[in-house]
């Protein structure tokens, strides 16, 4: 098994340069488009899964594949405020500081904060920064800290989306530092490249985060977030992620499956194409 980080949520020195403050507003201005499509579409299909309490949630060992977690991995989830939802939602909205009691509200909600929250991150890191596990963390808060109390925390509730079980809580910090130490290291800060070597950067970091599903909500996009800086940080535009979504949710979801035994051509295909796509248009302009 891989990946994990601390759960201490110090905040991390950013790079808030001129360069980099400059960098940001120019996201703003040049790749607004490509911000909303993240936040418009993406979160139609990137929902959390539900939560296990009477059935732990499975995790991965790298020679047995799926295997249960010994009791000590299961929980109670009573009283957590991230296994809550809103009164009056009908169990469609988690509980949240806004208030909100309507699915499709939050979601319009969530896609602004997504939009805001590109916008500020662009700012933040710079091309020579490695990303860490303390920066998925930060990532998460900025995004959704307005909105969700435990925003850039670890979730402690088990998670599994139908009959796809994600990571055991318990294992969560161990895993984190593990996705540190090895992909998180290895492919950022992401250079410059072909087509090729970029999608295959982006797609190990995604599968393996997506795996892990650190928080309660949003990990799709969190991840998403995070392809979207590591383009950055390569020279791309932002990325147009759509091609996450939408009728190819299926095939997106397969190649996320895959990474369970290490299968990463499958997301690197879709990523590569999601790059050309994202310069054919960026092109056109």
């Amino acid at each position: 098994m891989r990946c994990s980080t601390c759960l201490r949520r110090l905040p991390v020195r950013g790079t808030q340069t001129g360069k980099a403050t400059r960098r940001g507003r120019q996201v703003a201005r040049t790749s607004r488009q490509g911000a909303e499509i993240v936040a418009d579409k993406l979160y139609r299909g990137s929902r959390a899964g539900s939560i296990v309490d009477s059935v732990p949630a499975a995790t991965r060992n790298p020679h047995k594949g799926i295997v249960g977690l010994k009791p000590r991995d299961r929980y109670d989830v009573t009283g957590l405020a991230e296994a809550q939802f809103e009164p009056g939602s009908r169990r469609r909205v988690l509980k949240n500081l806004l208030g909100i009691k309507l699915k499709r509200e939050m979601d319009r909600v969530e896609g602004r904060a997504q939009v805001r929250a590109l916008e500020e991150l662009s700012a933040i890191y710079d091309k020579d920064h490695r990303f860490t596990a303390a920066d998925v963390c930060r990532m998460h808060q900025i995004w959704l800290g307005p909105i969700y109390p435990w925003a850039g925390q670890y979730r402690q509730v088990n998670l599994q989306k139908g009959d796809f079980p994600f990571a055991a809580a318990a294992q969560i910090p161990k895993l984190m530092a593990a996705f540190e130490r090895g992909p998180l290291r290895m492919y950022t800060p992401c250079r410059p490249a072909p087509t090729e070597t970029l999608a295959k950067a982006m797609a190990v970091v995604h599968v393996e985060l997506v795996l892990i599903h650190p928080f309660r909500e949003g990990n799709g996009r969190a991840a998403r977030l995070l392809a979207v800086l590591m383009g950055l940080q390569a020279d791309l535009p932002s990325l147009f992620l759509d091609r996450l979504s939408g009728p190819k949710r299926q095939h997106y979801f397969t190649a996320v499956r895959a990474g369970l035994d290490r299968e990463y051509e499958p997301m690197a295909e879709i990523f590569s194409a999601v790059i050309q796509r994202t310069l054919q248009i960026h092109g056109s302009c």
